[in-house]
C-alpha cells in the first residue's frame, strides 16, 4: 500500500508539472510573448535605471513634501486596519467554532468575511471610485475592507486554536456568553491578534502605494506624478523612501512579535 501511495503521489506530481509546462506554453504562444526578447532586455533595462533612476540634488529639495506625503499613507494604513480590526474581531466571534453562537449569524458571518477577502484591494479603489472619486476616503475604504475580509479570517482561526478547556471551565462555573469571551477567548487570542494586526499594518502601506495610484491620493500619486512629467529622479527617491519606511516598520513590528509572543 504504501509503495502505491507514493507511485501515485510521483505521478499526480508529474502530471501538475506537465499540465504547468502545457499552461505556460499556451500562453506564451497566445500572447506572442518572446521570450529571448524578455531576458536580453533586462541588462539594458539595469542601465537605464543606473543612468536615469536615482534622485539627484534638485529631487532632494522635494524630500520634505515626500515625507508629509509618506506620513500621510501611514497613518491611513494604521487607521484602515485598526479600525477593520474591530469590526473583524466581532465577525471571528461570531463565525469562530469556539464563540460562535451557531446558525444563520454564523454562516453570515463566515460569507461576508469570504467575499471580503476575495476581493483585491486594487479592485475594491476601482468599485469605490465611483462614490467617492479620486479622494482619500477611497483609499481608505478601499484597505478598509481589504483587511477586514483578511484579518476576519486570521481572527477567526487565532480564536479557534484557543483551547477549549479553559472555555468549558468556565461554562460549568456557569460563566455567561460575553464573561467567557472577555475573561478567556480574548486574553489568551489577544498576542495573536496583536500580530496579525501588525502584519496587515505593514501589508496596507505597500498596499497604500498602488491605491495610491489610483486614487490620485497619498504617496502612490506622488511617484505616479513625478514618473510621468519624466522626473525620474524624484520617482526613485519617492521609491527609496517607500522601501525604508516599509523596512523600518517591519523591523519595529518583528521586535514588538518578539516581546508579545
Amino acid at each position: 500500500m504504501q509503495v502505491n501511495f507514493f507511485a501515485v503521489k510521483r505521478r499526480n506530481s508529474f502530471l501538475y508539472c506537465a499540465l504547468l509546462i502545457l499552461l505556460t506554453i499556451s500562453a506564451i504562444i497566445i500572447t506572442e510573448y518572446d521570450v529571448v526578447k524578455g531576458f536580453t532586455s533586462i541588462p539594458k533595462a539595469i542601465e537605464w535605471a543606473s543612468a536615469n533612476f536615482y534622485p539627484n540634488e534638485k529631487a532632494l529639495k522635494k524630500l520634505p513634501v515626500i515625507f508629509d506625503t509618506l506620513i500621510e499613507t501611514v497613518l491611513i494604513s494604521i487607521a484602515a486596519t485598526t479600525v477593520s480590526a474591530v469590526f473583524a474581531l466581532l465577525f471571528a466571534i461570531f463565525g469562530s467554532k469556539t464563540t460562535g453562537v451557531g446558525g444563520v449569524l454564523s454562516q453570515l458571518s463566515r460569507a461576508i468575511a469570504t467575499l471580503f477577502r476575495n476581493i483585491d484591494v486594487a479592485a475594491w479603489s476601482m468599485i469605490l471610485l465611483f462614490s467617492f472619486g479620486q479622494s482619500v476616503m477611497t483609499g481608505y475604504f478601499a484597505l478598509f475592507f481589504g483587511s477586514f475580509g483578511f484579518l476576519t479570517r486570521a481572527f477567526t482561526e487565532a480564536i479557534d486554536e484557543v483551547s477549549n478547556s479553559s472555555v468549558e471551565a468556565l461554562r460549568a462555573t456557569g460563566a455567561g456568553y460575553f464573561s467567557i469571551i472577555f475573561q478567556s477567548v480574548i486574553p489568551s487570542s489577544i498576542p495573536q491578534l496583536l500580530s496579525w494586526m501588525l502584519f496587515m499594518v505593514e501589508t496596507n502601506i505597500r498596499h497604500a502605494t498602488i491605491v495610491g495610484i489610483l486614487t490620485g491620493t497619498g504617496i502612490g500619486f506622488l511617484f505616479n506624478l513625478y514618473y510621468k512629467s519624466l522626473n525620474y529622479s524624484s520617482a526613485s527617491l519617492v521609491v527609496i523612501v517607500i522601501v525604508a519606511a516599509i523596512l523600518l516598520i517591519e523591523s519595529i513590528s518583528n521586535y514588538v512579535r518578539r516581546v508579545i509572543l
